[in-house]
């Protein structure tokens, strides 16, 4: 597939702009476990997948900006001297939003042609918008001779969310598609930025992704309502424990102690934190004894806690974890994302997979009145440039 998508983004590239560019390949994410965490200063556990974002780019000799997304037909056009967030389409943003970085930092700036291509679902919690951002970080850091290191690239591209696409985003995301490698998941540190690769390559055991094809509008409003929630719960547990700057730092006797007798909402959201970044270390363990089961079962305690206490999920999502919860063919079911629709990542018998589907898809379409959708992915490398013969 990615021969096919970088053939496709090349020629198509050509036969616009009759110049010959690189190609940059940036994927999509799944989180094993680890939701709502990385805003936290908590760990995350996420990877990088086998589909991506495509950017086939080349500087121009004038300042002008000249952009295609070629997957919906669109043509964009603005100069480098006018840099802005766009205001009728969103995805030009997610190209200048990283070019904005690159002119904060003092880098001077040429105008280029860019043709963008993604077989990541958009609207599946897949992270298509850090795809593209890496992608284009990655590709005028390149072009640019501008020098960034990975690390730097991905705090550009992060910043890119929050100026240009107004998501306040923690950094996970840009982190798990520049920096995926292939058959392992990253346990990332998301204060400190530390991080390891553990192996995830189970035999017999792939990752199924249900989407649920609905994305509700209380996503973006409630998203940033829970932070709040967590960032106000610290800031009780910090007039008593002054070294406490984040949940990361919290303990549930000291929710118990601090912040329930203020506010019960905000203790049962903090409280699903806590709980989620213990989950999480604990995960790990499993991963690296080999012992899936014990991980899918902290994965259904990771929906159910994201559904009752944080409060994120729909009936949709709850229906496709409920359908498969005691399903011998399923080893763990949660949603994935910031929530109110997208995904249910899935661990599932590989030989299993199509019965499953069979079983599910109906059923689903029946209840909610949605199509279902899903997909079969595998672990992939992160953000890197294609060579064309």
């Amino acid at each position: 597939m990615i021969d096919i998508m970088k053939q496709k983004a090349n020629e198509k590239f050509i036969n616009l702009f009759h110049a010959r560019p690189i190609i940059i390949k940036s994927p999509g994410r799944i989180n094993i476990i680890g939701e709502h965490t990385d805003y936290n200063d908590g760990f995350v556990l996420p990877a990088s997948i086998d589909k991506a974002a495509y950017l086939a780019i080349s500087l121009r000799n004038d300042n002008e900006i000249h952009l295609r997304a070629e997957d919906i037909n669109e043509d964009f056009k603005t100069f480098i001297d006018d840099l802005k967030p766009a205001k009728n389409s969103s995805w030009p943003n997610y190209i200048l939003g990283p070019v904005a970085q690159f002119h904060k930092k003092g880098i001077e700036l040429k105008g280029f042609n860019a043709l963008l291509t993604s077989d990541v679902p958009i609207g599946a919690g897949l992270s298509s918008s850090a795809a593209v951002e890496c992608a284009t970080t990655f590709a005028l850091n390149e072009l640019l001779r501008a020098g960034f290191q990975k690390l730097e690239m991905i705090k550009m591209a992060q910043t890119a969310e929050h100026e240009f696409a107004g998501v306040m985003c923690g950094i996970m995301d840009q982190f798990a598609s520049m920096m995926g490698k292939k058959d392992h998941v990253i346990k990332l540190d998301c204060r400190s930025l530390d991080y390891e690769y553990i192996p995830f390559k189970f035999d017999g055991i792939k990752i199924l992704l249900v989407d649920t094809n609905v994305k509700h509008s209380l996503a973006s409003s409630e998203y940033n309502a829970r932070r709040k929630e967590c960032y106000q719960a610290v800031a009780w547990v910090k007039e008593h424990v002054p070294e406490v700057n984040s949940l990361r730092d919290v303990n549930e006797e000291m929710l118990d102690k601090y912040v329930l007798p203020k506010n019960k909402l905000i203790y049962k959201r903090s409280l699903f934190i806590v709980q989620e970044i213990k989950r999480l270390l604990a995960g790990c363990e499993d991963i690296k004894r080999g012992d899936i089961y014990s991980l899918g079962k902290k994965m259904f305690e990771t929906h159910d806690g994201l559904s009752n206490m944080y409060e994120v999920s729909c009936s949709e999502l709850d229906y496709l974890v409920n359908f498969v919860r005691n399903n011998n063919s399923v080893i763990g079911a949660r949603m994935m994302g910031g929530g109110f629709g997208g995904c249910v990542i899935n661990l599932v018998k590989e030989n299993e997979i199509n019965e499953l589907i069979k079983m599910i898809q109906p059923a689903y379409e029946r209840e909610m009145k949605l199509p279902l959708t899903r997909y079969v992915v595998s672990i992939g490398d992160g953000t890197e440039q294609l060579w064309v013969d």
